[in-house]
């Protein structure tokens, strides 16, 4: 396999320019599509008392509320349902005696949750933190593990990385909830490592090469890892395909979230972390 990505170097920052302006502003004017966890809601365990009052059944009678259903342990079944915005106490009282007015005699109750405003507004800060915390610490591995043209080529795929995660829950409109706070994380850092193994190997061949042009060795590097990362990715994804066509409604959004990630990764790891090498003199850094 003999690439030439150096070739469209120009090209990727014109790409990852434009997809980072419709990030933002998607972010600015559309935002994010809270789920139960942030927003508020109800969460219920049920368990049917006949066997066939199915789970598509009780989707059915609860149209109305657009609820989330999962299958879990024992025949149970989990019940989400969001409330409307500012809903008071009684009102989500007034939701819960609704649900169970339509539900009747068909299930037993395990469990009955509300989650609030406030409690979801202070999931929501949570989470943030969560996602500037692991930031921090990975820009710091970045700035230990690298020096010059390495250390400014993964923190600026880094930056990226969030943003485009980011706006793509907000132009995907998949719900925004702890599962995707997970997903994120998981895979930023999925592409981290990518970007490492790929510096290494261009390190290594820095050492060898020491005539070669930067776009070639660069070039040269990064097709040498090819099958490693194309390996590692579609294994991933097909992973993920498995996942969201015999997961469950419930773990659809993370399985599409989660190869995006993936697909993401690759791409800033060859086209935004190495491409910004070739503007540093790496035979001269010291790290």
């Amino acid at each position: 396999m003999n690439l030439h990505f150096m070739k469209y170097r120009k090209l990727s920052y014109w790409i990852s320019g434009a997809l980072v302006v419709l990030s933002v502003l998607c972010l600015i004017f559309r935002g994010l599509n809270y789920g139960i966890d942030f927003s508020g809601g109800i969460s219920m365990e049920v368990k049917p008392v006949a066997a066939d009052y199915t789970i598509d059944k009780m989707r059915v009678a609860l149209a109305e509320f657009k609820p989330e259903l999962q299958s879990v342990d024992g025949g149970a079944i989990l019940v989400r349902v969001g409330l409307p915005k500012g809903s008071t106490d009684i009102q989500q009282n007034q939701r819960v005696a609704q649900i169970k007015n339509i539900l009747g005699d068909n299930v037993s109750y395990s469990q009955v949750q509300i989650v609030g405003p406030k409690i979801g507004g202070e999931l929501i800060r949570g989470g943030i933190l969560a996602v500037l915390v692991s930031f921090v610490l990975m820009s710091v591995y970045i700035w230990i593990r690298y020096r010059g043209g390495y250390a400014v080529g993964s923190f600026v795929s880094l930056v990226l990385d969030f943003i485009l995660m980011f706006g793509f829950f907000s132009i995907t409109g998949l719900e925004f909830n702890q599962t995707a706070i997970a997903v994120i994380l998981m895979g930023i850092g999925y592409s981290i490592n990518d970007k490492v193994v790929n510096y290494d190997r261009i390190d290594e061949n820095i050492n060898k090469y020491h005539k070669m042009p930067m776009d070639d060795l660069i070039d040269l590097s990064v097709n040498e890892m090819m099958r490693r990362t194309l390996m590692t990715s579609i294994s991933t994804i097909l992973a993920m395909v498995g996942l969201y066509a015999f997961g469950g409604l419930m773990l659809r959004d993370f399985a599409i979230a989660m190869t995006f990630s993936v697909v993401m990764g690759t791409l800033t790891s060859i086209y935004i972390s190495n491409v910004i090498l070739y503007h540093f003199n790496l035979r001269e850094t010291k790290y």
